[in-house]
């Protein structure tokens, strides 16, 4: 039985991007002062959602399914819908509307994201298909959209808390076109867990509260401040029971009226028109012609697996990038194993070379990654054996080199390098059903709490500015350049390992903004290392390369981190709120692992 009765999920109409002209916007107006500043901005900016200390490391065993979500009321949701005969797909839509409830801060039906879906096939390969939920600006959008008058990019915190930076967001689109493929019961069993925990209320969770309390913009909005602040300005305390009606109805008009009710009817004239009224450009056309890309997944052979993400606007094919060029450098070296002496993570020259891999791919997608329907991505360029041979050819064993240049991947088109780093918070989701389909999904509503716009109890995104604030840089167009129905590049990678037998092994994932490529990078390599148990996998120390310092937690050992200075790294040890949902297969069994950075829980039969 399919009724499509939800909040969660639309079917929407295609954004077609042969239907608009191409983007070309002019250099003429950008101050020559602008790069700098933006540079000097992004450095300043680019941390993504805080830390808010180490949680109890939730793992789980089961033989038939699996849930790994970021909430432990999330988590339930999903798995009682996967108790119910429900797919991956309907768990992750009771999962998702419950994380808009609960973890407000970063994800919700306001936003957008990435999923990706495996088929387990009988005597063939599995069959992976990506879904591309991301958020489009409005067709009044303009290049000049993130600069003041002078030329200069506008300041993060300037452009973000504003309505100007909402994009039409594709969670909901998104959830739908995979329930029409692969969903099975009804959209009101899907939200009922939902509608029912925002009516009687939930409680404030320690990390909702510590994000509530830090955040300098919360207390100057209007829509959000009643709902997260007591009358004194205060963070509601640890417990508090959070209700949100608004929210509850919302779902209800969805469950009632199907999931096009969110683009379409009387619930999408009013987002938009609040929308409108918070000073968005959005138009009513543009919100209805929203529509989710169904897509083939992006992957890729390493070593003995097959890695598979999402394409563009997705950092699926940095991810897959970076993991092969570490596996080049392996290769080249000559190592008998990648691990250390307790098996446990890699040893020190590896990780060095992992860090050296991620330091050039990130120089790539900071050039390539845009969104392949209105720019060209080289992604088969990129991810060529040559171009992976060539360029982890770069890699010294010795010393770390400074910050690199992009490569030069056949395919690709001459074009700026994008000085912006900064994307902020989200959420992960991995599920297993029992019928043998593995699903991997990132959502997001960008900043910490969005545009901290609480519309319909829906807080909305701010995606737009995941695009490049100057669209030229050195007289070049920056591929990430803001644009009419353009999708900003995204560090989100929801990705999913198949075996040399063609069955699904690994569903992984994280929030973390564009430390994103780092996390799912180091935990896929750590996996085809040989190191396999989930709650090792979520637990290692990170360490990261944005092309530019290293950037390692306390927690990685000392005498690696001395070892990592000697061969030239110039070392920042910092906090890092990773948030991996990690499901394996081992054995016969399937093992779930919530990362201990954050709140999540794995659980499953």
């Amino acid at each position: 039985m399919r009724l499509a009765l939800s909040t969660l999920a639309l079917s929407g109409l295609m954004l077609s991007a042969c239907s608009m002209a191409p983007l070309q916007p002019t250099a003429a107006a950008i101050n020559p002062t602008a790069t700098a500043t933006l540079a000097a901005n992004a450095q300043r900016q680019a941390t993504p959602e805080a830390g808010t200390g180490r949680y109890p490391l939730s793992t789980a065993s089961a033989a038939q399914a699996m849930v790994v979500t970021a909430h432990p009321l999330a988590t339930q949701a999903a798995l009682s819908m996967l108790r119910a005969g429900g797919s991956a797909v309907d768990a992750a839509i009771a999962a998702q509307a419950m994380l808009g409830l609960v973890e407000p801060q970063s994800s919700g039906l306001g936003g957008g994201g990435f999923m990706v879906l495996a088929e387990a096939l009988v005597g063939s390969s599995a069959r992976v298909t990506a879904v591309d939920g991301r958020e489009t600006a409005p067709s009044a959008t303009n290049a000049t959209r993130f600069l003041r008058a002078n030329g200069e990019p506008m300041a993060f915190d300037e452009a973000l808390a504003d309505a100007r930076a909402v994009g039409i967001p594709g969670v909901v689109a998104m959830l739908d076109q995979a329930h029409r493929r692969w969903g099975k019961l009804p959209w009101r069993t899907l939200l009922a867990p939902a509608i029912a925990a925002a009516r009687a209320g939930v409680p404030v969770s320690d990390r909702l509260h510590n994000l509530s309390a830090s955040d300098p913009l919360l207390a100057r909005s209007p829509s959000l401040a009643p709902y997260l602040l007591d009358r004194d300005g205060q963070a509601w305390p640890v417990g508090h029971r959070l209700k949100n009606p608004a929210y509850a109805t919302l779902l209800e008009t969805l469950a009632k009226n199907g999931p096009r009710a969110f683009y379409e009817g009387e619930l999408a004239t009013q987002l938009v028109a609040q929308l409108q009224a918070a000073g968005s450009d959005v138009s009513l056309a543009d919100w209805q012609a929203y529509e989710a890309d169904v897509l083939p997944a992006q992957c890729l052979s390493i070593a003995r697996i097959k890695a598979c993400s999402a394409p563009p606007p997705s950092g699926g094919f940095s991810v897959l990038e970076m993991t092969a060029l570490w596996q080049h450098y392996q290769r080249k070296q000559g190592q008998a194993s990648p691990l250390n002496a307790s098996k446990t993570d890699l040893n020190t020259r590896s990780l060095h070379g992992l860090l050296e891999a991620e330091r050039l791919g990130f120089a790539d997608r900071q050039r390539y990654g845009a969104d392949a329907r209105w720019v060209n991505v080289p992604v088969d360029g990129l991810l060529s054996t040559r171009y992976l041979r060539q360029r982890a050819g770069l890699i010294s064993d010795l010393a770390a080199q400074e910050t690199v240049a992009a490569g030069a991947p056949k395919g690709a088109t001459l074009s700026a390098t994008d000085q912006q780093t900064r994307e902020m918070g989200t959420s992960h989701i991995s599920i297993v059903d029992s019928s043998g389909r593995w699903l991997a999904m990132t959502s997001s509503i960008e900043d910490r709490f969005g545009s901290r716009l609480l519309i319909n109890g829906l807080l909305m995104n701010n995606q737009l500015t995941d695009f490049s604030f100057l669209p030229f840089q050195q007289g070049l167009p920056v591929a990430n350049r803001v644009g009419p129905g353009k999708r900003p590049r995204s560090a989100m990678s929801p990705t999913l390992v198949i075996d040399a037998n063609g069955q699904p092994v690994m569903a992984l994932g994280s929030p973390g903004g564009s430390r994103i490529l780092g996390f799912n990078t180091r935990l896929l390599s750590a996996y085809i290392a040989g190191v396999r148990d989930a709650g090792a996998l979520v637990s290692l120390p990170m360490a990261l390369n944005r092309n530019g310092p290293t950037e390692v937690e306390q927690t990685l050992a000392a005498d690696t981190i001395a070892e990592l200075k000697a061969r030239g790294h110039a070392v920042k040890v910092v906090d890092m709120a990773s948030g991996h949902g990690v499901i394996v297969r081992r054995g016969g069994l399937l093992q779930g692992a919530a990362d201990p950075r954050r709140e999540g829980q794995a659980a499953g039969f």
